[in-house]
């Protein structure tokens, strides 16, 4: 499965910006958003079951970003609002071999290309 991932960009702290991730083919497994910032490691930020019915997020994102799917386009969005500075980093979309939502990095088998996104104060 490849990943594409698209949407980054430059925003002022409290504007929003809308991510996409498009795969090459149809998967019924979970698939997930992660970020890296500047110097850190890479973080889990959302992730979504294969039915789009169960999600989880990152404590600091809980109420601003939103994950969803869109599985007859092959699709993942990751729609974030009142974006801030600690925000900012390369995000990545990535698809698991499992049914299951799961937040371990090391269960995320295809990873896309990362987009950045950058939100200044």
């Amino acid at each position: 499965v490849q990943l594409q991932a698209c949407g980054g960009g430059l925003v002022q702290a409290g504007g929003s910006l809308r991510l996409s991730c498009a795969a090459s083919e149809r998967t019924v497994t979970s698939r997930g958003w992660f970020r890296q910032p500047p110097g850190k490691e890479r973080e889990f930020v959302a992730g979504i079951n294969w039915s789009g019915g169960e999600t989880y997020y990152l404590d600091s994102v809980k109420g601003r970003f939103t994950i969803s799917r869109d599985n007859a386009k092959n699709t993942m969005y990751l729609q974030m609002n009142s974006l801030k500075p600690e925000d900012t980093a390369v995000y990545y979309c990535a698809a698991t071999s499992k049914v299951g939502l799961t937040t371990r990095l090391s269960d995320y088998k295809y990873w896309g290309q990362g987009t950045q996104v950058t939100v200044s104060s």
